[in-house]
């Protein structure tokens, strides 16, 4: 009987989309390294490095500090359902699809959601933030740090001071931030965050990178009620990750945590600010060789994130068939707007090993290409 399938062997893409991001050779090699059992000693050695350089990333000194298995929803599915109980007042301010992600996880957990929105494509007021904070008792405040769907860098040090001021957590999506922007969770005063191992890490999906304070532990352990899920658990999550008496929890993904170990390895090898430098040298070389074939930034250059870039569409433009003429002639993968920017820009990702001027001088003489057609 011939076989169901065919020898797997996908096309080769140049990924310049907002995740994945392309991974190094280094991080390929080690997907294809031997198994380890996830509570064999040698593995739980492997685990407590990934915790140690994931402390370095985030810059925080936090113990619970560990990827989630699963992609970054995953992780902040994790921080909400372990700090957030029926009848929790919680301020989400939503500048983009991802903020909306989080008031919906916050609602179905039975918060009082309070919603601060702001245009797509700007950042958060301030101003109405420490309003609404200030508004009544405040359980949490989430923001999004770097807002996937729009490229907007949203400042945090204002908005923390307003969580402390008012006894609240302050939860921080850094999913497409960690290792390509300066990240200070412990000087910030950021109690719970989340990423992932796709974006600026350029590891494979399937791992999601958090860390807790101890306020926010603390607040963990005195709930009122169970945590809700069994799988996100902190404390038994605490129990597999900690320790030397380490217990069963669940089977780690082995190779996909390999991938990670070496993609932190690679990025504190590199060094973090030459790696932020990096991604900041790669976003200007987009924005000036977009600007020299006729195309816009949509974002302002005082909040425009260097490692996610949304170019406006021009007028009369099927942004749909540039990106499908992309893929299909330029083998050049990046995508379209979401929500109510659908249609009107394209998301450019530079993120990790994609953040690099080759890369983007290869897009700007694709799309110089398809454009003139």
């Amino acid at each position: 009987m011939p076989p169901l399938f065919e020898q797997l062997n996908p096309p080769r893409r140049l990924l310049l989309g907002p995740g994945p991001s392309e991974v190094s050779p280094e991080v390929l090699r080690v997907l294809a390294t031997p198994l380890l059992g996830h509570l064999d000693p040698a593995f739980l050695g492997i685990m407590d490095e990934i915790m140690e350089g994931l402390r370095s990333l985030f810059g925080t000194r936090n113990r619970m500090t560990l990827p989630i298995s699963g992609t970054g929803s995953a992780g902040m599915e994790t921080a909400v359902s372990n700090l957030v109980e029926q009848g929790d007042r919680v301020v989400v301010g939503v500048a983009g699809y991802f903020g909306l992600r989080i008031a919906e996880m916050c609602r179905r957990r039975g918060a009082e959601v309070v919603k601060v929105e702001a245009p797509w494509g700007q950042p958060l007021d301030e101003d109405q933030m420490e309003r609404a904070v200030a508004a009544g008792p405040t359980r949490a405040v989430a923001v999004v740090h770097a807002e996937t769907s729009t490229g907007v860098l949203q400042p945090l040090e204002r908005i923390a001071a307003a969580a402390r001021g008012a006894g609240a957590l302050l939860m921080a999506d850094t999913v497409t931030s960690l290792a390509g922007l300066p990240l200070d969770v412990d000087g910030t005063g950021i109690d719970a965050s989340w990423s992932a191992s796709q974006k600026c890490l350029s590891a494979p999906p399937g791992a999601s990178p958090v860390t807790f304070s101890e306020l926010a532990m603390e607040r963990f352990r005195a709930r009122r009620s169970e945590a809700p899920f069994w799988y996100l658990d902190l404390a038994l999550l605490g129990g597999y990750w900690e320790g030397t008496g380490r217990v069963y929890h669940h089977t780690a993904p082995i190779s996909t945590f390999y991938a990670l170990h070496e993609a932190i390895r690679l990025a504190l090898e590199e060094g973090l600010e030459a790696r932020w430098e990096r991604h900041a040298a790669a976003g200007r070389a987009l924005v000036d060789g977009a600007s020299a074939i006729g195309l816009e930034p949509f974002v302002d250059e005082r909040w425009r994130l260097p490692m996610l870039i949304t170019i406006r569409v021009p007028e009369g433009v099927d942004e749909k068939q540039v990106r499908g003429r992309l893929l299909d002639e330029e083998a050049i993968e990046i995508a379209g707007g979401l929500g109510p920017l659908a249609g009107k820009v394209w998301r450019v990702g530079l993120m990790g090993h994609s953040a690099r001027t080759g890369n983007v001088e290869r897009l700007i003489a694709g799309l110089r290409r398809i454009l003139k057609r």
